[in-house]
């Protein structure tokens, strides 16, 4: 077999690899037999009960997070790069701090604090001296819209802010120049730049939000998300739970294709528009207006990070001596554990990919660089139900077969679906290595008479390190917050500490629930940290 076409099997096979998910829900439709009228009868039940309410409650949900994202990034990104006020530089890194926060972990928090029995409830009626609910009850569709907005809005902050940043400024002190007022340069020069910016970071979070089941499934709303495992682990039918997966994915994609869109028009508005000039400077902010920006960059930060690390800190004291100290170190091995071995795994098959994009950019290898891209848009609950549904039809058919068990009862089911979802975190980061290093080096090797293991061992291998050290760690992060697919792929008494935050909190053994939450957060920081540092060298 020629060399290009042994590399194009390897390279479908690995699409096959990362596609099985989404190819086993899209096939939940076929009419197989007794299947097809099984489909019928599942989809109508669905339409006169459960899917209502489904589509209902992850509009409203999606409605209202995007609002709160536009509202909340858009104006501290807006805050941070237009103006100058004290604590600004400060502001700018801080205010991406809630990304180290998982979404469920804020809701454990919050829900703590402000539930009935909770120390804000309680305070208030003993100042009014009111019995009763004093507040309004947090678990519902607003409470997890008030959630996930101040958990994500650093998408729309970080895109916006670059973006303002980029091609702004300068034009705003333009337009300072030639008469305009502040609020019309506000509205006609830096919303309009930063459009494409804020609709690549609402579909972020919109992805996010429709991913998410941590949040959903605590606070008892009815989302896609919480519906497909309700469908699956309650209800016991996987095909709902596959044709729910699908109504899921499909809205995904529609996101995926605004977010790629917006992205295009991102790049196109940037030629020609880069800041050139000292004369550039963020308008200095005094008086009133310098409180107004404090408050619409303190008050995120406060909400998505500072106040949910303070809520946890106070039953972590409370019940420092009932805490789980013999097993916390069990479950943070595990999280390491699977974190570290699907980071290198992502990493080494990111390395691969673009290097053989790299070599030869054909139409098959940009194809399945494509594909492994799409794999982080794709929600964790979906990969769950598009790995177990093959194993039902395997075991169907050969009831002897020993796949259930190795997708089931060791970590390889597990593993697969991290690299399902986060091989293109690994892959966005080692592509971005590679735009540094110019294609001559690649040019002089060969004439040097280096083959294609010795150009990626010798040369770009050293000049990837930093790229994918970076990769393996984001890659490990994320890994370590999973919460849908570890919670039902796990392997049996092996709980990592994302499953042992959800449990425990859904428990109301909040304070127990605080130690693995804290790690998980304290584990966050570090892409956080890595991400504010390249901000701050390009700044320079």
């Amino acid at each position: 077999m020629p060399p290009y076409r042994l590399r194009h099997f390897f390279l479908l096979l690995f699409t096959v690899f990362l596609m099985v998910p989404v190819l086993a829900v899209l096939a939940s439709w076929l009419p197989w037999g007794e299947h097809g009228a099984q489909t019928t009868q599942i989809l109508g039940e669905m339409t006169r009960t459960v899917l209502p309410d489904y589509v209902a409650t992850t509009f409203w949900l999606c409605l209202m997070v995007a609002i709160g994202v536009v509202a909340v990034g858009l104006s501290a990104a807006a805050a941070v790069t237009l103006f100058d006020f004290p604590g600004r530089r400060i502001f700018e890194w801080a205010l991406l701090l809630p990304l180290a926060m998982p979404a469920y972990v804020v809701a454990y928090a919050y829900t703590d604090f402000l539930q009935f029995s909770g120390p804000f409830q309680t305070l208030l009626r003993g100042l009014t001296g009111l019995e009763g609910r004093v507040f309004p009850e947090i678990r519902n569709t607003v409470g997890a819209a008030w959630v996930l907005t101040f958990s994500l809005y650093p998408y729309v902050y970080l895109l916006a802010r670059t973006a303002l940043g980029e091609r702004a400024t300068h034009l705003m002190e333009a337009a300072r120049l030639l008469g305009a007022p502040l609020s019309r340069r506000i509205r006609e020069i830096a919303l309009p730049l930063a459009r494409p910016a804020v609709a690549a970071g609402v579909a972020l979070a919109l992805m996010e939000t429709l991913a998410d089941f941590g949040v959903a499934s605590y606070f008892g709303i009815q989302t896609f998300t919480a519906g497909i495992y309700k469908a699956w682990l309650a209800m016991d039918n996987r095909i709902a739970a596959a044709q729910l997966a699908t109504m899921l994915l499909v809205l995904v994609v529609l996101l995926l294709q605004l977010e790629q869109r917006a992205q295009r028009r991102m790049r196109f508005a940037t030629r020609g528009t880069r800041a050139g000039g000292a004369e550039a400077r963020p308008t200095p902010l005094t008086g009133g207006r310098k409180w107004l920006a404090w408050g619409i960059c303190g008050v995120p930060l406060l909400m998505g990070f500072v106040a949910p690390v303070l809520f946890m800190f106070r039953p972590l004291f409370a019940e420092w001596a009932v805490l789980p100290w013999d097993r916390f170190p069990v479950w943070a091995l595990n999280s390491v554990r699977l974190g570290l071995l699907s980071a290198v795994l992502a990493v080494a098959l990111a390395v691969l990919l673009a290097f053989s994009l790299r070599r030869t950019p054909d139409l098959v290898t940009r194809a399945v660089v494509y594909l492994a891209g799409l794999g982080y848009a794709v929600p964790g609950a979906v990969i769950v139900v598009g790995l177990l549904l093959p194993v039902g039809w395997a075991q169907a058919v050969w009831p002897q077969s020993s796949l259930a068990y190795y997708l089931t009862a060791t970590s390889l089911g597990l593993v697969w679906a991290y690299l399902v979802r986060f091989c293109a975190v690994a892959l966005q980061s080692v592509q971005s290595g590679y735009a540094r290093i110019p294609v001559s080096l690649d040019d002089s090797a060969r004439m040097l008479g280096a083959g294609d293991w010795g150009l990626l061992r010798r040369v770009h291998w050293p000049l990837l390190r930093r790229s994918t050290i970076a990769a393996t760690l984001l890659v490990f992060v994320d890994v370590m917050k999973e919460l849908p697919a570890t919670l039902v792929l796990r392997p049996f008494n092996s709980d990592t500490l994302a499953v042992v935050a959800y449990q425990l909190a859904r428990d109301e053994r909040l304070g127990e629930a605080a130690l693995p939450s804290l790690a998980l957060v304290l584990v966050g920081l570090i892409p956080v940290v890595l991400l504010s540092r390249t901000l701050r060298e390009r700044s320079t």
